[in-house]
């Protein structure tokens, strides 16, 4: 590659030589007296004369040589000059005709003007015309349908509009932008209309730089540049054909503001400098690349697929902009997904065209362009709005250039590579205007780096994908790291899926960007940018990937996860807990982002069995927590033995912190229990157990799920929830005779596994929700005495009335009266997620406790395989369908629940109407007013 005018000493290194070689042979010769001789010496001198004029001939006219930059040749260069205005006429003929040859190119030589070299594209067809009225409406009715879109998202103004926007561009000041122009030119003959054109400018260009690479008209082009003789009209060649990436590089050398490259097709109007400056200098358009022409996409297809964005007769093929075929003239400002033939942007933004490597470098930099100042820079592309009767405002006054048979968009391969590249971008986060104007939602957006990770991710991918009402895609890595074919046959899809233009699997290819590189830093680029992309298209609920997975992937998607606005969480779950999640599937879209919210800590009341604690750490060791930090309290009594606290001190729990508290003074089980929490906000919840329980590996998944589908779930109505039971009883411990009770025998005529609501809490581990909670603070605190006969409530029937030291009896209390309840599990043999061992402490073989205990009546079998599979349906049922029990076990509607409450009337505030009842404020848990229920 050269400019036009670099000089070389090649020439004055060739002349020197010859001139020597004359002298020197000058010194051998011996005079000769004869006729002849003086003859030979005639000749001699002759052919003395036309080397040395030859030789500043050759060295003037040198495409490579500027004389007037040569010092040290001054000489020779006004000789030159001087000769070059010298005809000779060669009367010797044979062995001196090369000298002849000479004087003809040098007749060639004479000073040239455009007029003689330039060359002019011949157009001998009108601009084409559809007549094709389906395809004239279709289209007609796409635009309008995007302008539509634009008018309301981000504003479109006329051309008027735009040039009345204050731009920070002073065009008739001193503030004007140094604007470099770059033509690139193979075959058409156009240069000569787009310089002048350049030349009759408004606002003058700072450079023009003309290339050449690779062109076979290099030496016809060079002519009409130095036709001009302007030192701001520079041409560039190389014999190597750099293509359409080419120019882009030969932009990075600017030093100008601004760049405007230009195809060999447009021929822009006088006022277009002026216009694309002043609007490149507004805020609103100062991060955006302007152009003449630009196409939107495709749009997705009834059968789900994209079509061709040269597909003849469909409306999903997108927009050409303007298209003179269709009568469709852009008389606004229009965004679209990448623009031809011309392009304006600042001089910085050019760099962002080579921060990945493109699809491939044969075609398609158009679109590259466009999508990587979308990707990393959050730049838009744009055409500009033209005035239809006013030439000068427009960036292609010869659009028919466009048609002619050197554009490569007419050739078959080439429209499939360009096809390939568009889906590529679009599966890669590219926010075409299909995917602005129909914003997606899924499910879930799985992402895997690795193929180990893919296969550990298939069970829940594939729970997704086949669940009713369900979306949810997977995106790989993609080349070295995870290759899109690999991951299909990792999760038995044809190898075919990596080739179809359809949403379902999406490869990143992160190592366009960071392959080569030993740095995090592309690693994390990469991957945030897309995935940015992918969820501000597809709007996941959640993204879902390992939690073991790369910490710089990690990083990124955490990133990316937060940058969207429509609350997209990224759920980490670790390779053994995946299968164990498929009712992740189960779970409504608007439940699922609330999936990192809850906050669960374990709070243990223990005191002196060390051996009964031991078991209930390790069982809550062994559980899945799906990664979630879970932290751990150990509430001590002040006769706590010396074991307890050795044990304590010593145990190592892995899943969040640790904490110890110890009584001063022995308070007892009612304040020890109802002291071990206090909610810390609203998404914290007190799963609250004495030593001698133990859970089932699966009591946390219970809780999360739970907790999703009856709290967290916004189309979920079920304010009357305060807790959730892992265990389920066996007898109807508030009546009496105590009798036993079969809740899979009770429920059979609805599942016999179904979930229910009942209005008696469990003390053998439930989880409590934070504002019952608060609310149970307050109300114990305004009810608690030291004798059970001075309390105002009294159930009726109920054996609670007499239970003197029980701080369940004040939560019964406050949930009958309010008409609360706690969810519980049914499964068969009443095998639960907690258990009671029946040991020896408080109440159980108590002295004062006369009430014998059956320890089968109360020891349950724990859950040692997934629940899931025993649910109904094999999911927790809507909350509507969930049945719900009165305190004594029978069954009552929440209304039917709320009445009783409310017919006893005996709450801290005196409700005047049955159909009333307490209401608190949630923050304090002090009672508010009535409210009719």
């Amino acid at each position: 590659m050269g400019f036009g005018r670099n000089s070389t000493s090649r020439s004055g290194d060739y002349l020197e030589g010859m001139i020597n070689e004359y002298v020197g042979g000058k010194a051998k010769m011996k005079p000769q007296r004869s006729g002849s001789a003086k003859l030979v010496a005639s000749l001699t001198c002759l052919q003395f004369f036309f080397a040395i004029y030859a030789t500043f001939l050759l060295y003037y006219m040198s495409p490579t040589i500027d004389l007037r930059s040569k010092p040290d040749f001054t000489w020779a260069t006004r000789i030159a000059q001087q000769w070059r205005h010298l005809m000779v006429t060669p009367h010797v003929l044979g062995r001196y005709q090369e000298a002849s040859s000479l004087i003809r190119e040098d007749i060639q030589a004479q000073p040239i003007t455009p007029s003689e070299v330039c060359e002019h594209e011949k157009i001998d067809f009108m601009q084409k015309k559809s007549n094709d009225v389906q395809m004239i409406k279709l289209k007609t009715e796409l635009y309008k349908e995007v302008l539509e879109f634009q008018s309301r998202s981000i504003g479109i103004e006329t051309l008027a509009e735009l040039m009345a926007m204050k731009s920070k561009w002073d065009l008739k000041g001193p503030n004007k932008p140094k604007i470099t122009v770059i033509l690139n030119h193979f075959k058409r003959k156009t240069l000569c209309a787009q310089i002048d054109s350049l030349l009759e400018q408004t606002l003058p260009f700072h450079h023009v730089w003309v290339l050449s690479f690779g062109s076979p008209n290099e030496v016809s082009l060079r002519r009409i540049v130095e036709s001009y003789n302007n030192s701001r009209i520079s041409f560039i060649s190389s014999g190597y054909d750099f293509k359409y990436y080419g120019r882009f590089q030969m932009a990075l050398q600017t030093e100008g503001d601004l760049v405007y490259i230009v195809d060999d097709d447009m021929i822009p109007g006088r006022k277009m400098l002026q216009i694309l400056a002043h609007v490149a200098g507004t805020d609103k358009y100062k991060n955006s690349v302007l152009g003449s022409i630009g196409r939107i996409l495709p749009f997705r297809q009834k059968d789900f697929t994209f079509p061709s964005y040269r597909k003849f007769r469909s409306k999903e093929a997108g927009l050409y902009l303007p298209d003179p075929a269709y009568d469709i003239t852009v008389d606004k400002i229009v965004q679209v997904d990448f623009l031809s033939s011309s392009w304006f942007l600042s001089a910085d933004l050019v760099k962002t065209l080579f921060i990945e490597t493109p699809f491939t470098f044969a075609t398609g930099e158009d679109l590259h362009l466009s999508y990587q100042l979308q990707k990393y820079r959050n730049a838009g592309s744009f055409v500009l709005p033209v005035d239809p009767n006013d030439k000068e405002t427009w960036g292609d006054s010869e659009h028919r250039l466009a048609y002619v048979s050197e554009t490569t968009v007419i050739f078959k391969d080439i429209v499939q590579v360009r096809d390939d590249q568009w889906w590529k971008a679009l599966s890669t986060g590219y926010m075409t205007q299909w995917a602005a104007m129909y914003p997606q939602k899924i499910d879930a957006l799985f992402y895997a780096h690795s193929l180990d990770e893919v296969k550990a991710l298939a069970p829940l991918l594939d729970k997704f994908r086949s669940t009713v009402g369900k979306k949810a895609y997977v995106v790989v890595s993609g080349t070295n790291f995870c290759p899109c074919e690999d991951a299909a046959t990792a999760l038995n899809w044809p190898k075919t899926v990596c080739k179809e233009r359809r949403f379902k699997i999406f490869d990143l290819a992160i190592g366009a960007l960071s392959g080569i590189s030993n740095s995090e830093v592309p690693l994390i680029h990469a991957v945030y940018s897309s995935m940015k992309g992918l969820i501000k298209i597809h709007n996941p609920s959640v993204v879902i990937t390992v939690s073991d997975i790369d910490p710089n992937v990690k990083k990124a998607l955490k990133m990316a996860s937060e940058a969207n606005s429509n609350a997209t969480t990224l759920v980490l779950l670790p390779r053994k807990s995946v299968s164990k999640v498929l009712w992740m599937a189960d779970l409504r879209s608007t439940a699922l982002p609330n999936w990192n919210r809850m906050r669960i800590s374990v709070n243990i009341i223990t005191q002196n069995r060390a051996q009964s604690l031991t078991r209930l750490l390790k069982s809550l060791t062994d559980a899945y927590y799906l990664g979630d930090e879970v932290s751990i309290t150990f509430n001590m009594d002040s006769k706590v033995d010396e074991a307890t606290i050795r044990l304590v001190s010593s145990f190592e729990w892995p899943h969040g912190p640790k904490t110890l508290r110890r009584r001063i003074i022995q308070g007892g089980l009612i304040r020890a229990v109802s002291e071990s929490w206090y909610p810390s906000s609203n998404d914290d919840f007190g799963l609250l157990l004495e030593d001698d329980i133990e859970v089932s590996p699966y009591y946390y998944l219970w809780i999360k799920y739970a907790l999703l589908a009856y709290h967290y779930d916004p189309q979920v109505s079920l304010p009357e929830l305060s807790s959730i039971s892992l265990y389920t009883p066996r007898l109807v411990e508030v009546v009496k005779e105590r009798p036993k009770w079969n809740a899979t025998e009770f429920f059979k005529p609805i599942h016999p596994n179904t979930p229910y609501l009942h209005q008696l809490p469990c003390s053998w581990g439930a989880v409590f929700f934070p504002k019952h909670w608060r609310e149970f603070y307050v109300y114990m605190n305004m009810r608690f005495t030291e004798n059970a006969k001075e309390n105002p409530v009294q159930i009726p029937r109920s054996r609670t009335n007499g239970w003197q030291a029980s701080w369940k009896k004040f939560l019964i209390d406050m949930m009958y009266l309010r008409g609360y309840v706690s969810l519980y599990p049914n499964f068969p043999n009443q095998a639960s997620f907690s258990t009671n061992h029946m040991e020896p402490g408080a109440h159980i073989s108590a002295k004062d406790n006369v009430v014998r205990h059956d320890k089968h009546d109360f020891e349950v079998p724990l859950l040692k395989q997934d629940f899931r599979t025993l649910l109904p349906a094999m999911k927790l049922p809507p909350a509507s369908k969930l049945p719900s029990l009165n305190l004594f076990n029978q069954p009552l509607s929440l209304k039917g629940l709320k009445a009783a409450g409310a017919k006893l009337g005996q709450d801290v505030l005196r409700c005047n109407n049955i159909t009333e009842i307490v209401s608190v404020d949630h923050d304090t848990g002090l009672p508010h007013r009535c409210f009719k229920f």
